[in-house]
């Protein structure tokens, strides 16, 4: 996977939505939902965006698909060989790019149409892009069907006759019609039993491993994001604050905030204890958060220094990127103490 090109490449992305007050509605603050975040997609590969809601991650996932306008930074997309900006360009020129990038969303009851019926669902993308052929579309429909794991009886049915699970395969057939470079799981299983997340999230692996996609894989439960990610990107309060290889991500979390994310994460050995690690006060405010390090308030490694300036995220180690100002003294701390009194 390393030596794979790269897909997607998202540089300074921020997001800005205005607060607006008073009869004139004026603009008085800006909510901060995405602060400038940075990360690469190789093709072939699965990245986790994670977070506590309210984090940014699902609206770095919708400006991506340009289902909303960034406010700045670029989104840099390589299809057919060309490179384009995603962020920029205008909805005639990015129309028929769109077709690469599709979405599965967080909830298979409210996504689907009910007054559609199964192969309507799936077939409309290849109808709006041009396949009239009632017959080829037909054909094509079954055929997706079937690699989803649907039965071709199901074709005329409406939505409301299936389980949460299979209307999920549905979703993930519609966007898969097109055969795209790009899916972006924006919580996929949230909204399933966790009988059923597994059956999806194996789906989802073979699918990957089948038709070679490229997935961004938007999550809050770390336990589902470690067997599907081959990275993880940790985001707070709009930004992104670790982003490495999954394995190394969950066996030495480098920052604070992971750390704590881990430590709330069940246990699947029967009678283990962990050491749970609380955080104190609520998650900052997108619309006022506070100086320096956003996190420095819950953090109980904070110095002076966390109130005052914000860490970038920096390369700390090959392919592992932490925006913390003591990133490399917990590093260290991290290693001795997995390395025992020798070091």
């Amino acid at each position: 996977m390393t030596g794979a090109a790269t897909l997607l490449e998202v540089n300074g992305l921020k997001k800005y939505f205005p607060i607006r007050k008073g009869l004139l509605r004026r603009v008085v603050g800006q909510v901060r939902a995405v602060d400038g975040v940075s990360f690469a997609i190789r093709k072939g590969e699965t990245l986790a965006l994670v977070g506590e809601s309210g984090c940014g991650k699902t609206t770095v996932s919708r400006c991506i698909l340009r289902a909303m306008m960034p406010t700045a930074g670029s989104i840099k997309f390589t299809i057919a060989g060309s490179t384009v900006d995603l962020a920029t360009l205008p909805r005639k020129t990015l129309r028929p790019l769109r077709r690469h990038m599709q979405m599965v969303f967080q909830d298979p009851f409210s996504s689907l149409n009910p007054r559609m019926m199964v192969g309507d669902i799936i077939g409309e993308p290849l109808l709006i892009n041009g396949m009239s052929d009632r017959a080829a579309r037909r054909k094509r429909v079954l055929e997706l069907m079937e690699l989803v794991g649907l039965p071709g009886a199901a074709i005329n049915r409406f939505p409301h006759a299936f389980s949460g699970g299979q209307r999920q395969r549905i979703g993930i057939a519609r966007a898969l019609a097109l055969n795209p470079e790009l899916i972006v799981a924006d919580e996929p299983v949230s909204a399933l039993d966790v009988s059923v997340q597994a059956q999806i999230l194996n789906l989802l692996l073979d699918l990957q491993d089948k038709l070679q996609l490229t997935v961004l894989f938007v999550a809050h439960d770390l336990s589902v994001v470690k067997h599907v990610a081959d990275r993880v990107a940790v985001m707070y309060v709009g930004r992104i604050v670790e982003l490495a290889e999954t394995e190394a991500l969950y066996h030495r979390p480098l920052h604070p905030y992971t750390e704590a994310l881990l430590s709330a994460a069940p246990t699947p050995v029967p009678g283990a204890v962990s050491q749970r690690i609380i955080l104190e006060r609520d998650i900052a405010d997108p619309a006022n958060p506070p100086p320096g390090c956003a996190f420095h308030p819950r953090c109980r490694h904070a110095e002076a220094r966390c109130r005052e300036t914000r860490p970038e995220l920096e390369e700390i180690e090959p392919g592992r990127f932490v925006a913390c100002l003591r990133a490399n003294e917990l590093a260290l701390r991290g290693i001795a103490a997995m390395t025992g009194p020798a070091l």
